[in-house]
């Protein structure tokens, strides 16, 4: 049985930063593709971060330079770490995992607020 449990989420101030983590099970975790996606209320799910089997990363646009996506394959773990986050950040945050197959967590919240 495969399971994505994501971790890390709450409440943090404007301009401070969180650390995701997402620990995997029941697959092979070094062969997938992992990624991190959002979804604020009313607005569709859209992908944050993603990171190859082999290391290599892409990030939306309006987290670049401020999130970085990680993989430990000995842990089974995949990480965003969350820096300068603003209220456009508050969401529901969801791990991924893709390959011919895909999984997704249940996700974890992240609130932006003062």
């Amino acid at each position: 049985q495969v399971q994505l449990v994501e971790s890390g989420g709450g409440l943090v101030q404007p301009g401070g930063s969180l650390r995701l983590s997402c620990a995997a099970s029941g697959i092979t975790f070094s062969l997938y593709f992992m990624g991190w996606y959002r979804q604020a209320p009313g607005k569709q799910r859209e992908l944050v971060a993603l990171i190859s089997s082999d290391g290599f990363t892409n990030y939306a646009a309006a987290v670049k330079g401020r999130f970085t996506i990680s993989r430990d394959n000995a842990k089974k773990t995949v990480y965003l770490q969350m820096n300068s986050l603003t209220s456009e950040d508050t969401a529901v945050y969801y791990c991924n995992a893709a390959r011919k197959d895909a999984y997704w967590g249940q996700g974890t919240q992240v609130t932006v607020s003062s």
